[in-house]
Formats: structure tokens, C-alpha cells, sequence
């Protein structure tokens, strides 16, 4: 059964040497240690954008696998006639695997090929489970071939946001019933975003915008109390300027763990598709970052009157 998608409309050929056929072809998102974006194996689709290189979410493709368009019949056969390798001892062999793609020679249509995101853990198994070539007519797609919805996912994947940077006031050490004001040292970048796009055929683009900043000072009410008017970014510290964002600690930290308070601070962005191409709610991005704070008495002295 041939299913037409919506938005899907071949608009330049993929050549033999354009990413189809069954070539190796790797397209690397985001990926470092446990936080990874995508990467995408024998793929043709190009991710582009600002939104790449920070923090990740791990946010996970609903659909890891999928097909994509690629050569018609005459440019397919001749990919394959020229990287086919058989076992020289079996002459028939070559003949039974360029079987398929000689029957569509003459035909109106397009191969597709499977391709996968590689660093999900249920992308290879999905491409298994799939034929790796279906030829379909013109204007239509296979089950399971990309739509504008899937393309929309992946840029998600691979989006990223900065990590926050944590600025504070007092900076080294505050001290009990002292304002200590939060901010991001890094709020300048506040939109990210990433372009998925598979050439000649559909583009996607999905924005991060920041939106907001929460404090958890490490403790709970009754040793601290926080000012959450913080906005997207937190309020630099000024004199004169209302305190609004941040935390006054009631109790000194030297009955804490190390002697100190670990005070985090997330960034929450939300997330959109542009022009609304895929009507689609994404959760918030949220990414953390803590600072060790250290909270002292202050000291008095009283002098009596002579």
C-alpha cells in the first residue's frame, strides 16, 4: 500500500553519488560521553544550525528508523552493478542480486532506502526489521518512509542549549541574611536553533527560545528562602537595584556536607516549530548547572561603655 504524505514532493533527483544506493553514509548530530543528539547513518538529510554543540536533553527520535528517497531505476542498477562484490566462485549470485533492480528498469518511480539514528539504541534493530530497498511510484511513500513529522523530530534530536553559567553575588563566600543575587553569565544566547533537511524534498526547522531560570538553593525553606522574579536570565547585581532573583541563607553551611551549600540553577527553554509546519507540542528543554556556596555568620563585636 502507497501512501501520499502531505508536504513531500520530489523536487531534484538524488544521484548515484548523492547519499542513496546504500552508500556508508554518516551525518553526525550532537554526540559526547552520555549526551548525545543524533547521528544518523546512510542518510541524506543535512543538519544545520546554532542549535547544535551544547547540552543535550537525550531527547529520543519516536521513530528511529525510516526510508528515504533516493536514485530511479536506470541510476539504482548502475550503483549497483558497479559496488556489487560477489564470490567469484559463484557466478549466479550477481545475477540473482541485480534482479530486483533490473525488473524496474523502464519504470516510473524511486528506489528508497533505509536509513537510522545510529545512537539510539533501538535504531539498528529498527532497520533490520525493514526491507533495505522499496522502489515506489511517483508522488507517494512507502510505510514508513520520512515525512515532514519525522524530519521535524530529528531537528529536535539535535538540538542543544548552553549549559548555564552560574555568576553570583557575593561571588567567594556569602554570609546569613545576606542577599545573594543569581544570574547566567551566558544570557546573551537566548534562541537556538537547528534545520533539518533532506535536499530537494522538505526542511524543518525547530527554535529554542529561553524562557526562564529556577534557583534550588541545596536546602530546604526554613534554612533558605529564594527570590524566584528571576525572568529568562536572573538579575546582574547592581547597587541600588532590587534584589528579585536569588537566594538569602538563614543558617550558616558549616553543618553541611563539605561546608557548603550546592545551589543549582536550571535554564528552561521552549521549545517550537517554526511557521507551525507540523503541529507538535515539545516539552520545555531544561539543562542544570550547580555552585558550591559557601555560608558564614557574621561576626560582631561588643564593646561595653565606660
Amino acid at each position: 500500500m502507497n501512501v501520499v504524505v502531505a508536504g513531500l514532493t520530489l523536487l531534484a533527483p538524488a544521484g548515484p553519488g548523492g547519499g542513496g544506493g546504500g552508500q556508508d553514509v554518516q551525518v553526525q548530530g550532537y554526540q559526547n560521553g552520555r549526551t548525545a543528539g543524533v547521528s544518523l547513518k546512510n542518510s541524506q538529510i543535512v543538519i544545520s544550525g546554532n542549535g547544535r554543540g551544547g547540552k543535550s536533553d537525550g531527547y529520543r527520535l519516536k521513530r528511529p528508523c525510516w526510508y528515504e528517497p533516493t536514485q530511479n531505476a536506470e541510476e539504482m542498477l548502475d550503483f549497483k552493478q558497479r559496488t556489487t562484490h560477489v564470490d567469484p566462485d559463484d557466478l549466479k549470485t550477481r545475477p540473482e542480486t541485480l534482479k530486483p533492480f533490473v525488473e524496474k528498469i523502464g519504470q516510473e518511480g524511486r528506489w528508497w532506502t533505509i536509513a537510522h539514528d545510529s545512537s539510539d539504541p533501538n535504531g539498528l534493530s529498527c532497520q533490520l526489521a525493514m526491507e533495505t530497498y522499496v522502489f515506489v511510484p511517483p508522488n507517494t511513500t512507502p510505510p514508513g518512509g520520512i515525512t515532514l513529522q519525522d524530519l521535524v523530530d530529528i531537528a529536535r534530536a539535535a538540538l542543544t542549549v548552553p549549559e548555564p553559567k552560574i555568576e553570583l553575588n557575593p561571588d567567594a563566600r556569602s554570609y546569613v541574611n545576606l542577599p545573594t543575587w543569581v544570574w547566567l553569565d551566558n544570557a546573551g544566547e537566548t534562541t537556538r536553533s537547528v534545520t533539518a533537511t533532506l535536499p530537494g524534498v522538505m526542511s524543518a526547522t525547530v527554535v529554542a527560545t529561553l524562557a526562564d531560570l529556577t534557583i534550588d538553593p541545596g536546602t530546604d525553606g526554613g534554612r533558605a528562602e529564594v527570590r524566584k522574579d528571576c525572568g529568562p536570565a536572573g538579575t546582574p547585581y547592581a547597587k541600588g537595584r532590587t534584589f528579585t532573583c536569588g537566594v538569602t541563607y538563614r543558617r550558616a553551611s558549616a553543618d553541611q556536607s563539605r561546608d557548603v551549600y550546592t545551589l543549582t540553577v536550571t535554564s528552561v527553554w521552549n521549545v517550537g516549530v517554526q511557521d507551525n509546519v507540523v503541529p507538535v507540542v515539545y516539552d520545555p528543554i531544561q539543562v542544570s548547572a550547580t555552585r558550591d556556596v559557601e555560608v558564614g555568620e557574621v561576626q560582631s563585636t561588643v564593646r561595653g561603655s565606660k
